[in-house]
């Protein structure tokens, strides 16, 4: 490993849990906005709406505050790798449908006017997003992190 690996995994893990901590902060006070934005991508059955939109902000906040103490780092950054993909699908799914909303990521969700949209933009970032939870799967080590070493990872 370089000695430089920690360092960026340090970043990675602040940047990425960073947002996942902040985006899940911005919808858990308000569920009913959040539910209204799962709702507004029309993929799920509506009895599943209400409990992703009041469920996903928690999680969000759990894997952003596991990321940003160090604790569990592959773990949870497969978690929000998983949560990255899911959020690229949908958003993707919701340009290719023509549908006008709000991704509802940091609060809020809905409909837009048709050209309010940032779809592209949302789906870069969240790309980016995901390039740093596979890099933290593959580089866990990280400075200033509460496990700063997984089992059966070494440092060379």
């Amino acid at each position: 490993m370089k000695f430089w690996f920690p360092w960026v995994s340090l970043i990675a893990r602040l940047v990425l849990g960073g947002v996942m901590l902040v985006a899940g902060a911005l919808k858990v006070t308000d569920p009913e906005t959040a539910a209204q934005a799962v709702r507004a991508y029309d993929l799920l059955p509506s009895a599943l709406v209400a409990p992703i939109g009041w469920g996903l902000p928690f999680l969000e906040i759990a894997i952003g505050l596991l990321l940003v103490v160090g604790f569990g780092v592959r773990a949870t950054a497969a978690a929000a790798g998983v949560f990255m993909i899911v959020f690229i699908a949908a958003v993707s799914s919701a340009w290719a449908r023509g549908l006008s909303i709000d991704c509802g990521c940091f609060g809020g969700g809905g409909q837009v006017a048709p050209g309010q949209t940032k779809y592209l933009q949302e789906i870069l970032r969240d790309i980016g997003l995901l390039v740093l939870a596979g890099w933290l799967w593959l580089n866990p080590v990280s400075k200033f992190a509460v496990v700063s070493e997984p089992q059966g990872v070494t440092a060379s």
